[in-house]
């Protein structure tokens, strides 16, 4: 079954599936969706947790015997599985078996970037439309981001003037993480429930010399020298690195996308209107990427990101703001 997040609660309350697909290129809406299905599957009983990345480190044999193995003490688990690229791999044939006779005491939960229109074709996709919930995610139109804005404001208790949701409209660019965070920024910094333009303005003072979105711009234009600066700035701070490696992975997997597309002579803005890139200083960083950047760059890049991501989520030596750094010198050349 497939269905939007605005579907889910509705879907969660009545019954619980054995297996979800959460899909999409908007890591907050990806990100609350799956916590949706984390706090229903607690409160059925699944508390235990694993969580794998689909990288080149994993072993998917280690999921295959997780899946297969008899819970302890009749726990109920929940199994994660992150999929950086959108597609199985090696690990197909593991989920489509899990697919075909789910467990009773296991939920998976898969997590990915959007899919491919082939990868929705293959045997294991069909499989969960069967038995499982796909839960897709689209970017939200350019023309209703300030009244997704202003709905997101009153669910904090506020209320966005217009000026200042004008303002926010403008800055924001349709990044809907961004817009969580600052409107985050803007309830913990104003005493007032109704947002001005003043209150809007003195939380911009507040934030952070270096921006992510700014990081993710220098690095896909190539501008090694200047990114190193700001993630030295960003550790230094103590900024969480998992969103940025989100919207960073988004745009390296649709850059990948837009080189398929040039070679099949595809104009690049229908392309990036296609795939919900509507903000003009996103889609020239992107448009710029794919025209510079070789196939072999990308996918090194996305390992990178894989790296990171694990690195910024406990595993390895080395920080995430590491290999950032190596991606960084890469994407230069």
């Amino acid at each position: 079954m497939k269905i939007n997040p605005g579907q889910l609660a509705q879907s969660l309350s009545k019954t619980l599936a054995p297996v979800y697909l959460v899909s999409g290129d908007e890591p907050l809406l990806v990100q609350e969706a799956c916590d949706q299905i984390r706090a229903k599957a607690r409160e059925a009983g699944f508390r235990d947790r694993q969580v794998f990345h689909a990288d080149q480190h994993l072993d998917w044999g280690s999921i295959r015997d997780e899946l297969s193995a008899l819970s302890l003490f009749a726990e109920q688990r929940r199994i994660e599985v992150h999929l950086p690229t959108g597609k199985l791999g090696d690990g197909r044939d593991v989920i489509e078996q899990a697919l075909l006779k789910p467990a009773d005491d296991i939920l998976l939960l898969l997590i990915s970037v959007r899919l491919e229109a082939a990868e929705t074709k293959r045997k294991w996709y069909k499989q969960l439309q069967k038995n499982g919930v796909h839960v897709t995610v689209w970017p939200i139109d350019s023309d209703k981001f300030a009244s997704w804005l202003q709905q997101r404001a009153r669910s904090k208790g506020m209320t966005l003037t217009q000026g200042a949701l004008d303002m926010l409209t403008e800055r924001l660019e349709g990044n809907l993480l961004a817009a969580s965070q600052e409107l985050e920024r803007l309830a913990l910094l104003s005493t007032d429930k109704t947002i001005n333009e003043d209150a809007v303005e003195q939380a911009v003072q507040h934030s952070a010399r270096f921006s992510i979105f700014e990081l993710i711009t220098d690095i896909l234009a190539g501008r090694a020298a200047h990114a190193h600066r700001v993630i030295a700035s960003l550790k230094q701070e103590g900024e969480n690195a998992l969103g940025l490696l989100a919207m960073l992975t988004r745009d390296l997997n649709t850059t990948v996308e837009l080189k398929q597309a040039l070679t099949r002579r595809e104009a690049s803005g229908a392309f990036l209107k296609k795939h919900g890139v509507f903000q003009p200083q996103r889609a020239r960083a992107i448009e710029q990427a794919g025209q510079r950047l070789s196939r072999q760059q990308l996918h090194q890049a996305l390992t990178l990101c894989s790296d990171a991501d694990r690195a910024a989520k406990g595993f390895g030596d080395l920080s995430p703001w590491h290999h950032l750094g190596n991606l960084a010198t890469l994407l230069s050349r």
